[in-house]
């Protein structure tokens, strides 16, 4: 098993990664920004070491200084969690270049799948049912362009191909209007993802939000965990995950898990990842993939008994999956929630006076 880990964030999924790695004997270093000295995940872990100031382009971004953290403490691995630098190619490219193990996908699968563009095509390639779109990023003839939203019907959506978290995304309704919402769209995806390529989809008015865990070894082995609802959203921000979804047969989840599963084999994907999908009328309609472990992963973990951390260190040592999709099986109901503090007239963010705060209590063993 792997000797040591570098856990590179913070908060809860740094306590996460801690507990998998104590539970499997492996010794885990902390890295912190100087304002995080104090937290839970810095002072259980076996060592911890300061990467910079609060800002995070200055730590928890801070790529030289991680890999500098493994360096002095004889790791041999870089777990990212998720957020921060979990999906940067360059970041997992870097890792493997200096000698450490990045544990999640390859860089080149991450850029892969980091543009939505090349994600589509790659999972129609791969037989995995896509939204009706413009196969491909939308280029500056107009009469084209025009001639791609007839055909799809309107209403269209404008996506910003290296886009995410309900950023870069314009809905159309009429003709009229599309030629200045692909403007709009590049200019804001230029800005926010420095990437100005933007697709076209059918924009699909009243679908639910459901993901397929996966898990694959990168050595042709892969299995799904099964889905979650994640349709409660509030401005394209996930607000309740339940696993199962409801209303999903356990047709339909063989049916677009093998799919996901045979997607991996095929790309070569290693780790842990999620298929998100648009679902309506009985149809699934491929988004997105999120590659690396997800702030909902719980949700997947309590009702099929797998630990889905622990499987990822596994695979990053080396090791073929010990699970068959034989061995899922799917018992109980699992729900999690985003807590927002916002005023609750304006919605607009607002956490008001702490009067009485309750820490839980923390146990290796818990689950």
């Amino acid at each position: 098993m792997l000797d040591k880990v570098v856990i590179a964030n913070r908060g809860e999924i740094a306590l996460r990664i801690l507990r998998a790695c104590h539970e499997l004997g492996i010794k885990t270093v902390m890295v912190y920004s100087s304002v995080d000295r104090d937290l839970l995940p810095v002072r259980l872990s076996d060592e911890a070491i300061c990467i910079g100031p609060a800002p995070s382009p200055l730590s928890y971004l801070n790529i030289p200084a991680i890999i500098s953290a493994a360096e002095i403490t004889d790791a041999v691995a870089i777990h990212p969690g998720y957020g921060f630098l979990a999906e940067n190619a360059d970041f997992a490219e870097r890792v493997e270049q200096s000698g450490f193990i990045f544990i999640g996908p390859k860089a080149e699968t991450i850029r892969l799948m980091g543009n939505k563009v090349s994600a589509i095509k790659a999972m129609k390639e791969a037989g995995v049912p896509c939204v009706p779109g413009s196969d491909g990023p939308l280029g500056d003839d107009d009469k084209k362009n025009l001639q791609i939203a007839r055909d799809i019907g309107y209403p269209v959506i404008i996506k910003a191909a290296g886009g995410g978290g309900g950023r870069g995304m314009r809905v159309v309704h009429s003709e009229a209007a599309l030629l200045n919402a692909i403007s709009l769209t590049r200019t804001e995806a230029n800005t926010a993802f420095s990437n100005s390529m933007v697709y076209m989809e059918k924009y699909l008015e009243r679908p639910r939000h459901i993901e397929i865990q996966v898990l694959a070894d990168g050595q042709g082995n892969a299995i799904h965990l099964g889905e979650r609802d994640c349709s409660m959203q509030r401005r394209h921000q996930k607000v309740l995950e339940e696993a199962p979804a409801p209303g999903i047969t356990d047709k339909q989840r063989k049916k677009i898990g093998k799919r996901c599963v045979d997607a991996c084999i095929r790309i070569g994907y290693r780790g842990a990842g999620t298929f998100e999908f648009l679902f309506q009328d009985g149809e699934f309609y491929f988004i997105e993939m999120n590659t690396r472990i997800q702030v909902e992963h719980p949700v997947t973990e309590m009702i099929t008994g797998i630990d889905i951390v622990k499987e990822q260190l596994k695979i990053a040592n080396g090791e073929k999956l010990s699970i068959t999709q034989d061995d899922v099986k799917i018992c109980g109901h699992a729900i999690e929630c985003r807590i927002n503090a916002e005023d609750p007239k304006t919605f607009m963010p607002c956490p008001g006076k702490i009067t009485w705060y309750h820490p839980p209590r923390w146990s290796w063993g818990s689950h």
